[in-house]
Order: structure tokens, then C-alpha cells, then sequence
């Protein structure tokens, strides 16, 4: 399934904001794309379990306000907000640590529908080395994903595309697009530039010369 890379991160609006969280620092990663379908028929096939292992990953769980989720080989939490139609909340637990999604639909013209997701964290070592593209990327991947489903029915293969070189030159440029955003939000230029070269050799399995 052929993928036009440029088109697609050129789809992605990303940004970088520091917050707080629970009295303490926070940085939030925030991805935004508009989608060629209404909102009633997106927030289905962002919620609904059988559209979502169609596109995503199969997740389980009582998909309700203070329902516990778990999306297979990844994250659980509790849905901690929910306004059908138009957004949700919840927690994001994985490997030992909580962080915060937060998805909002709006409608734009001519049935279509702008998706801002905002993923808030405490940083730790991890964003230490990997950056805002350490999450930045995997959403990347997963709004690429939710694009060809609503446009074609179909999606990319998730293990096979990533590991192809148009999809390793996808997420370079997803993560060199995440640098960007950090410097302009105020980063260290060289901090977030090593950051994303750490973040594309984690994704595309290759090395840098400080990738560990």
C-alpha cells in the first residue's frame, strides 16, 4: 500500500507546551488533523472496539466514563471523561508510569472533522533522551492509520509498513517534525535535534553514535 509521506506529515500539526499536572511540571504533545468525514462517524471509529482493531489495535475494557480500558500489548487506564460525539479523557498507564490523553473532535466545513489529541507527561529520563517524538511518532503513525481507514477502508500493515524504508522516511520526518516543534516552543536546539535523532533510530531500528 503506497503512502505519499510529504502529504501525509504535511497533514500534522504538531506542538509542544509545558503545563502542570498534579502540582508538577509537565510537558504536553499535541498532534492535530483534519479529517474528511462527520464527526458522528469519526468519534465511531475512534471508539467503537470492532472499528477500532479494524485500524488501531483490539481494546477491551468497559468503554465508558470511569471505565477501565486495555488496548492489546499496550496501554490501559480509566476513561475519565467522555462527551459522546465530541470528546474524551483518560489515563495512559504503561510500563510503570501514568500519563494523560485527552481527544477532542470539532466540525469544519463540508463534513469534515479537525482531531486535536493532547498527551500530557511528567518528564522523566525517558523524555530526557527521547523527546517529545518519543510520543509524538507513535501518535504520528496512529492518525496516518486512522486517515487511509476513513479514506480507503484499509490501513497500513503495522509491522511491516514501519519497518520499510517509506515508512522509516516517515517516521525521520515525523520525528524531525517533533524537534521543530520543541524548538519552538523554547527547547535547546541542540537538545531537541539529538533528542530526535534518538527518537528515529529507536523507531527505525538503526543507531546513532549517542543512541544509548
Amino acid at each position: 500500500m503506497k503512502v505519499d509521506v510529504i502529504k501525509q506529515i504535511g497533514a500534522v500539526t504538531r506542538q509542544v507546551r509545558s503545563s502542570e499536572r498534579d502540582g508538577k511540571p509537565a510537558q504536553v504533545v499535541v498532534a492535530s488533523r483534519t479529517y474528511s468525514t462527520t464527526p458522528d462517524d469519526l468519534w465511531n471509529t475512534i471508539t467503537d472496539p470492532e472499528r477500532l482493531r479494524r485500524w488501531f489495535s483490539p481494546v477491551s475494557g468497559e468503554l465508558r466514563l470511569g471505565g477501565r480500558y486495555q488496548i492489546e500489548g499496550n496501554a490501559s487506564g480509566t476513561i475519565t471523561a467522555c462527551e459522546p460525539q465530541k470528546s474524551f479523557a483518560l489515563t495512559w498507564e504503561y510500563g510503570g508510569d501514568t500519563s494523560w490523553l485527552a481527544v477532542r473532535l470539532t466540525p469544519v466545513a463540508n463534513d469534515r472533522t479537525r482531531l486535536d489529541l493532547e498527551h500530557t507527561q511528567i518528564p522523566g529520563d525517558h523524555w530526557k533522551k527521547y523527546g517529545a517524538g518519543a510520543t509524538g511518532v507513535g501518535w504520528d503513525l496512529t492518525l496516518l492509520g486512522l486517515d487511509q481507514f476513513t479514506t480507503e477502508g484499509r490501513t497500513v500493515d503495522p509491522i511491516a509498513w514501519p519497518a520499510s524504508d517509506e515508512g522509516k522516511d516517515y517516521m525521520r520526518r515525523a520525528s524531525d517534525d517533533w524537534a521543530r516543534a520543541a524548538i519552538a516552543s523554547g527547547a535547546n536546539e541542540a537538545e531537541a535535534r539529538g533528542q530526535a535523532a534518538r527518537t528515529s533510530a529507536f523507531y527505525t531500528g538503526e543507531t546513532t553514535p549517542d543512541a544509548h
